[in-house]
């Protein structure tokens, strides 16, 4: 049970707020926990009591003040992001009390939004915490990366960094789903390398910090490769230009290594080959392919059913260890989607 506010009668809840910009690398001073009390209920309008909540590489570019495809945080106010929630209470026709529901206000406990922006969930098809991992955004951005932006032709060689995070994982998966004779991976470190190839089914695992990945794509496939999703960009990203083949795909989803930086990144050395080799490299944005989301979670639930899709999720704990799973996500500490979990 939750404290409610005597006045009121309403809930309060405890709720993450930035308080400070990073400078580099962020830490636990650039965030405060707080209790509030949750605002009244408006026509058309729920309260949901969130039981999970992510945390994703792109919020550290929105602690940030810069304008970016999605807004900055503002100082002071509380964190957003993907949530899986509870309807407690409900002045929407169509979104009934006991309601698993989807929705961006994370990083607190409880949320009142309007009901036009909440999404009911099926959780007889998968957990409710699937809906922000392998059937939401980061599965979506692997479906959509390997089917449109840089899409895989039978028989080709994929090369997918971060893999063992919770795009990459999903990823590697669907590019064999989609036709890939050779499917390789980098992740850090050789447990997260070992499980590529066990447990999500990759052929080749290279691990990025046991020395040069260019010398290493070399040595795993000789013949180069066809195509490159990215999620790091840097050093990965210039090894996957030198090993594509003339013509290769490459979808930009991420470029994690650059989140913290303090000064301009500078490309590639070997840019001009994109140029000899005719390679495309493409952007890629999640939230403009959402009218997908259904397609993608139709045919992955399915999967998932059968076994041929496997997943994984990292879980801390509790809404006061949000800060901490950011800031682990951020430097590799998870195996899959990292999550927390606020309540059952």
């Amino acid at each position: 049970m939750h404290p409610t506010d005597a006045q009121e009668g309403r809930p309060s809840g405890r709720e993450i707020r930035l308080v400070a910009r990073p400078t580099g690398e962020p830490g636990p001073e650039n965030f405060e926990l707080v209790r509030s009390t949750v605002p009244a209920l408006q026509h058309n309008q729920i309260l949901v009591r969130n039981t999970w909540m992510s945390v994703d590489p792109y919020m550290r570019g929105r602690m940030d003040d810069r304008k970016s495809y999605i807004a900055p945080f503002r100082l002071g106010a509380t964190l957003d992001g993907g949530a899986i929630g509870e309807v407690v209470s409900s002045q929407v026709d169509t979104i009934p009390v006991g309601a698993t529901v989807s929705h961006f206000l994370g990083w607190r406990e409880y949320a009142v939004l309007d009901g036009a922006n909440a999404t009911v969930v099926d959780t007889t098809i998968a957990p409710a915490e699937a809906y922000l991992g392998v059937l939401g955004t980061p599965g979506l951005t692997a479906y959509v990366a390997l089917t449109d932006t840089a899409p895989v032709r039978p028989g080709d060689v994929v090369f997918v960094s971060a893999a063992a995070g919770a795009v990459g994982s999903v990823a590697g998966q669907l590019a064999r789903k989609l036709g890939a004779g050779t499917v390789i991976g980098s992740a850090g470190g050789p447990e997260k390398a070992r499980r590529l190839v066990d447990d999500f089914g990759f052929d080749v695992a290279i691990d990025y910090r046991a020395g040069s990945v260019a010398r290493q794509l070399a040595a795993a496939v000789p013949g180069g490769i066809d195509v490159y999703l990215d999620n790091v960009g840097g050093d990965q990203l210039a090894a996957a230009i030198g090993a594509l083949h003339v013509g290769g795909r490459v979808a930009l989803v991420g470029a994690i290594s650059s989140y913290n930086a303090t000064a301009p990144v500078p490309g590639p050395a070997n840019l001009a080959l994109t140029v000899t080799k005719r390679l495309s490299l493409r952007g890629m944005i999640v939230t403009d392919h959402l009218q997908r989301l259904p397609e993608y979670v139709a045919l992955a639930a399915g999967w998932l059913a059968d076994g041929t899709l496997r997943t994984e999720s990292t879980v801390l704990e509790g809404i006061e260890q949000a800060p901490a799973a950011f800031l682990g996500m951020l430097r590799g500490a998870n195996t899959g989607k990292m999550l927390v979990r606020l309540g059952d």
